[in-house]
């Protein structure tokens, strides 16, 4: 048996997907399916580092922006090895992976503080945030970083 980390069980879910690629649109969905289920995760460890900042009173900006950052490194990990095929080394994929993230940083960063000073409170605007980079993101992962 195939420990689930390993080379293998990788090459396998590899092979698996490659399958799924007879069926672009099946391949698609398959693919942005497991990206946003993999995104809950990370989303979870934005959140989670958020709540503990603002229960210490930090700022809510400055506490999502330390949270994006734990969800971020979450992201990437479950991406490269669970949700995308890269065809680039993980270095080459990190590289990548870091100006994404670092736009992702500022459109995060940016949309929050909009829609707080538009009025909403701090966990609807950064739900809304999240759900608006969540197609970017993807779309930037697919198409650039885990090419």
């Amino acid at each position: 048996m195939t420990a689930p980390g390993s080379r293998g069980a990788r090459r396998a879910r590899a092979r698996a997907l490659h399958a799924i690629v007879q069926r672009p649109w099946l391949a698609l969905l398959t693919s942005f399916t497991l990206h946003v289920v993999t995104g809950f995760l990370a989303v979870g460890v934005h959140y989670g580092i958020l709540y503990g900042l603002l229960s210490f009173g930090v700022a809510p900006v400055a506490g999502s922006a330390v949270g994006f950052v734990g969800g971020a490194v979450t992201r990437f990990l479950l991406a490269y090895h669970h949700v995308f095929t890269p065809s680039q080394s993980l270095g080459v994929a990190g590289r990548r992976f870091l100006i994404a993230l670092g736009l992702q940083f500022v459109g995060n960063s940016a949309l929050l503080a909009a829609l707080l000073a538009a009025g909403l409170s701090v966990w609807p605007a950064q739900i809304v945030t999240t759900i608006l980079l969540t197609f970017a993101n993807y779309a930037v992962y697919r198409l650039w970083v885990f090419r």
